[in-house]
């Protein structure tokens, strides 16, 4: 494809390609789907994806192959596929039942894929996403002889922003690799282990902490890699955005996928590409958006300065909410219309409704055990500042509404505590300013690829609309002490503002398991369970 990305390609040897080619679409693109495996095996292949610095098929060769080649055929025959293939395409002939589509579905890998893309892969609600974490990779290898970054070739055929764009971002990466080690260093001398720790799980807790305090220098440019398991209505929902994205990244990459995604689910992709179906969509797309960005600056746009700092609103929410939890827990208990049920409920004492309230929630044992949909009759709005690391882990709660502005270096940046208590700070911000300069430089010209060189350490401004049951599973989580520090404190802000401000007591008492308390290596914990089990003082 003309203007494709430059893609480094791994290196496997002729027996391992051989090992591989019955299990995966191809063995030499970033893009890839997978086949001819269990289920159980592919969700185990993704959860361990996103804790490994491996690319899927070598983590495949190193840790799964020899538990499942001897229980499969070298190819698996596609019986009845000619005949499912007749009845899907008369289905939908003759009804138009896209629903279909939803019955059928495929793993897929997307390697070397910018920070940018994957906010773009991950938009959809009805797909399952694996993202590799930042935040316990160490960033300082270089695959393929480069570092991990995307370089777009429209911005690398320019003779002058080509080779700075280059220059900035290995300055960047080459900085950050030798502040990795020297932060892990600082770190092992401040904070020594207390007594009956395991030192395995102490050293790794120590080196989550040195990676998440140096995050912030990634920009959006880094790679990553994305397992993603999604309906043939899913993707071609998602193919359609990628078309339609200004983003060439985006759009090349839709070509890799549907190359993939033909030889596993075909039927389900066939109007992608056809000019009055997926064509007329994608231009649909394409051209309301457009359209809005021009209208919004002609009327709205009024060029005041962007604000700085951080910082958690609560900008909108039902005031009779909790009385709407309350309406919804009693309702089906009841054979009256909901107006009567309402009126009963707002006849209740103080008393007696944090006690239907705690017979519906219950002794709630750990987060995982939340009650039931009453909850999200309740709904709020936060208007949220954080840095663009903490967004991204934000981002991927599916059952938020979260709309968020261009990522630029406007709104600045911090340099996190344990960065400049270990003499760091000066280094990560001259890094960070770089970057920033290099935003200017970008955006005249290519305005679309600017936001690669901007940080994580960069502020965004995005607005989420949430409700009580998802803000419980969302508040909960990412407060709990292994949580990177930025997205704990947004968890916590939320939590608070909806008992002070919305003063929804009930509810914000009912999320229990919110941490407020501040931790040092949040990650030791986890460690140390994990480390218990691989000796086998826990069971596995």
């Amino acid at each position: 494809m003309s203007g494709q990305p430059s893609y480094w390609v791994e290196a496997f040897d002729e027996d391992e390609r051989a090992r591989l080619a019955p299990y995966f679409t191809n063995t030499d693109r970033p893009v890839f789907a997978l086949r001819n495996l269990p289920e159980v095996v592919k969700g185990a292949l993704f959860a361990r994806y996103s804790r490994s610095s491996k690319s899927l098929r070598r983590l495949f060769l190193d840790e799964f192959h020899d538990q499942v080649a001897g229980d499969l055929p070298a190819a698996v025959p596609a019986v009845g596929e000619a005949r499912a293939t007749r009845l899907y395409r008369r289905v939908l002939d003759e009804y138009g039942d896209d629903s279909v589509a939803q019955l059928a579905g495929a793993h897929v890998a997307c390697e070397q894929a910018s920070n940018l893309l994957t906010k773009v892969l991950e938009w959809g609600r009805l797909a399952s996403y694996m993202e590799q974490s930042t935040r316990y990779q160490s960033y300082t290898d270089r695959p393929g002889g480069r570092w991990r970054y995307h370089l777009d070739p429209e911005v690398d055929r320019d003779p002058e922003l080509g080779p700075l764009y280059r220059e900035v971002l290995d300055g960047l990466f080459a900085t950050y690799a030798e502040l990795v080690p020297a932060m892990v260093g600082h770190l092992e001398a401040t904070l020594r282990p207390e007594p009956g720790v395991a030192e395995a799980a102490w050293r790794r807790a120590v080196k989550a902490r040195a990676l998440d305090a140096l995050r912030g220098m990634l920009p959006a440019a880094t790679t990553a890699n994305l397992g993603i398991f999604a309906s043939g209505q899913a993707y071609e929902a998602l193919l359609l955005r990628l078309r339609a994205n200004p983003l060439p990244e985006a759009r090349s990459y839709a070509e890799l996928l549907l190359h993939e995604l033909r030889q596993v689910i075909p039927s389900f992709l066939e109007r992608v590409d056809l000019p009055d179906r997926g064509g007329a969509w994608t231009s649909y797309l394409a051209e309301t958006a457009a359209e809005t960005a021009k209208v919004v600056d002609a009327l709205l746009g009024d060029g005041q300065a962007a604000e700085q700092g951080p910082s958690v609103r609560l900008v909108e929410f039902d005031q009779a909410g909790e009385d709407k939890v309350l309406t919804a827990i009693a309702y089906p208990l009841l054979g009256v219309g909901e107006a009567e049920v309402a009126r009963r409920v707002a006849r209740l004492d103080q008393g007696e409704r944090a006690r239907l309230l705690s017979a519906y929630v219950g002794e709630r044992t750990n987060r995982r055990q939340r009650p039931g949909r009453a909850f999200e009759r309740s709904v709020y709005t936060f208007d949220v500042v954080t840095d663009y690391g903490a967004f991204r882990d934000l981002q991927r709660h599916r059952l938020c509404t979260i709309v968020w502005q261009r990522l630029t270096p406007d709104l600045g940046f911090e340099v996190p505590p344990e960065v400049a208590d270990a003499g760091l700070g000066d280094r990560y911000s001259q890094s960070l300013e770089r970057l920033a300069e290099l935003y200017r430089a970008l955006e005249p010209r290519f305005p679309a690829q600017a936001p690669y060189a901007v940080s994580m350490a960069h502020r965004v401004r995005f607005a989420i609309t949430l409700n009580a049951r998802e803000l419980m599973h969302l508040a909960e989580l990412r407060s709990s002490p292994q949580g990177h520090p930025t997205y704990r404190t947004v968890a916590q802000r939320m939590h608070t503002l909806v008992a002070e401000r919305a003063g929804h007591r009930g509810l914000a008492e009912a999320m229990r398991f919110v941490v407020h308390d501040d931790v040092e290596l949040g990650r030791l914990d986890a460690e140390q369970r994990w480390e218990a089990r691989r000796s086998g003082v826990l069971p596995a």
